[in-house]
């Protein structure tokens, strides 16, 4: 059993996947090629945002729009305590102090009700993680951002393909970041990532950054990185996005599924906030024993996995960045998720045997 099916996936698109490439390998363009504007306006086009920028991952995404926001050293970005660490560690290259502020109970995602205490006169930003498909409250931290006059970076790597109010994920706040990794829900064959903005100044920023700076040939008008998507990675990319909101759909189809065969079970369902729709990029259930748990799937031949077990706060790295501050849900959450097989090809058969063995534990 897979864990996401990624080879079922190919199957069914494979000759659009190779022809795709082809074009690639055919035009030598491999940097920057025809097929990363081609896949840019596709993107800003599904999400309704006025800018694409395709950059070679979701982390060095982040990276990015926070050199485009000129955030320094020194300054302070709000981001979850229950995260992966890269919306904490791409700050901290930059010398920008990460804050950890607790997350909702229910989704998991950065609680509007506890950012205000963490903003000093050095805030900057907020980093808000769309985690496992599903979008963060960003009406109520897009007004308490206003308030302070500070950014807001939707962290996307999750949640591309999601809605939130009736609008896209990545098309929420001032910039938002969002990953190709292969087990995303719209994955690449490799690394790739991309950023999306509705500010002119900045997206011409980011693709200067995204060059090492230029502005133009050999001309550094900016600090920057090597940061470009490869131009087969963009035609796979376009390849994908032709049965991606099909895949959407069926996503939400597992999904749903789930839940009602699991409601009565001792454990708990994710939960959907009113006016989002989620891409599930993982199903997580919250368990008592989930070491138990992990060990009697494991037994039965059925994968899982933990994201995450470690908050920020906890992590080696980030210890001297927690001030005391009660991060509680963080920690709780973080000991007791555990994420099943989710795709949107995984048949029913094979989710009644996991749903079943589930049930076989838990009770």
């Amino acid at each position: 059993m897979q864990f996401i099916d990624l080879k079922k996936q190919y199957e069914l698109i494979k000759e659009d996947v190779l022809n795709e490439i082809n074009q690639v390998l055919d035009s030598g363009q491999y940097i920057l090629g025809e097929k990363v504007p081609q896949l840019e306006k596709e993107l800003a086009t599904y999400t309704g945002a006025k800018h694409c920028i395709g950059v070679c991952d979701g982390t060095k995404a982040i990276l990015m729009a926070l050199m485009a926001l000129d955030i320094k050293a020194g300054d302070e970005v709000i981001v979850p305590a229950f995260t992966f660490i890269a919306t904490a560690s791409m700050a901290a290259l930059l010398g920008v102090i990460p804050v950890f502020v607790d997350v909702d109970e229910k989704t998991y995602n950065l609680d509007p009700a506890k950012i205000d205490n963490a903003i000093t006169s050095k805030t900057k930003a907020i980093i808000a993680v769309s985690l496992y498909g599903q979008c963060a409250d960003f009406d109520a931290i897009n007004a308490i951002a206003a308030k302070y006059g500070i950014a807001v970076i939707e962290d996307g790597a999750q949640s591309f393909g999601a809605t939130y109010k009736g609008k896209q994920s990545c098309n929420l706040t001032t910039i938002a970041t969002t990953s190709f990794f292969p087990s995303k829900p719209l994955g690449c064959y490799g690394d790739g990532g991309a950023i999306l903005t509705n500010d002119d100044r900045v997206a011409e920023k980011l693709k200067w950054i995204r060059i090492h700076g230029q502005d133009k040939r050999y001309h550094h008008a900016v600090l920057g990185i090597n940061g470009r998507l490869d131009t087969i990675q963009a035609g796979i990319l376009l390849a994908k996005m032709r049965v991606f909101p099909e895949e959407v759909k069926l996503r939400d189809k597992v999904a749903n599924r789930y839940n009602q065969l699991l409601a009565n079970a001792n454990c708990v369902t994710p939960y959907l906030a009113e006016g989002n729709t989620s891409v599930y990029a993982q199903y997580t259930l919250l368990v008592g024993d989930r070491d138990g748990l992990i060990k009697h799937l494991n037994v039965n031949d059925i994968p899982t996995a933990v994201h995450y077990p470690i908050p920020l706060h906890k992590q080696p790295i980030f210890t001297h960045n927690y001030n005391g501050q009660d991060l509680s849900v963080s920690e709780r959450v973080a000991a007791k998720v555990v994420s099943l097989p989710m795709h949107p090809y995984l048949d029913e058969i094979t989710q009644d045997k996991i749903i079943a063995t589930v049930k076989q534990f838990v009770g």
